[in-house]
């Protein structure tokens, strides 16, 4: 199983982090052992001193696939959660300063917690609510229709590169509204206004 992580996939978010609004999927894995254990806590990493919070749609890929046309994508999954991308933004900012790649600061143990799982039936994939709370307040929120590059999209270029495989996650870019994340804070990710996700911080 590996996570397929899109970048920069909403033009806001690239925006208020200084970045060029891609005009293609920005694409980094990372490694199965970035999930999250269900209902353990996120430990801030030792390494860094600004963890960051990106809530994102992630979707179940459920069945294997290479060269996937766009028009056939939405065969490849049926199920969608809600995640959480930490990331360590000194550590990225020190890699991306001399070139280097950053998966170290995106790819570590427990960066990755994923939600309760729900069926895309009678969903428009295209048109749904995601927002974050932290301690009660909304940080983040969005429509997966400000996506640059829709589910269907990322799925057919990601596949052009990595062969999909049944449990493969893809998480699909982040709302703006990303910021730091300290100990004793709590984090609720809701889609269509029904909790999916709620992480306690340490």
């Amino acid at each position: 199983m590996k996570i397929i992580c899109i970048g920069r996939n909403y033009a806001d978010h690239a925006e208020e982090l200084n970045n060029e609004v891609p005009k293609e999927p920005v694409i980094f894995l990372k490694p199965d052992t970035a999930l999250l254990p269900p209902k353990s806590p996120f430990f801030i990493p030792d390494f860094t001193n600004d963890v960051h919070h990106e809530v994102e749609l992630v979707v179940r890929i459920n069945r294997v696939g290479k060269h996937i046309e766009e028009r056939f994508a939405h065969r490849y999954y049926d199920k969608i959660s809600l995640g959480i991308d930490f990331t360590a933004r000194d550590v990225q900012a020190a890699c991306k300063a001399k070139g280097l790649p950053w998966e170290k600061a995106k790819a570590f143990d427990g960066s990755a917690p994923v939600g309760d799982w729900i069926s895309i039936d009678n969903k428009d994939i295209n048109n749904i609510k995601i927002h974050l709370l932290k301690n009660g307040e909304i940080v983040q929120e969005g429509n997966t229709s400000e996506m640059l590059f829709t589910v269907d999209r990322l799925i057919a270029e990601v596949s052009k590169y990595f062969t999909l495989k049944i449990g493969d996650l893809i998480f699909t870019g982040t709302p703006s509204g990303v910021s730091a994340v300290k100990s004793n804070d709590v984090l609720e990710a809701f889609l269509d206004d029904e909790l999916l996700l709620k992480v306690r911080v340490k």
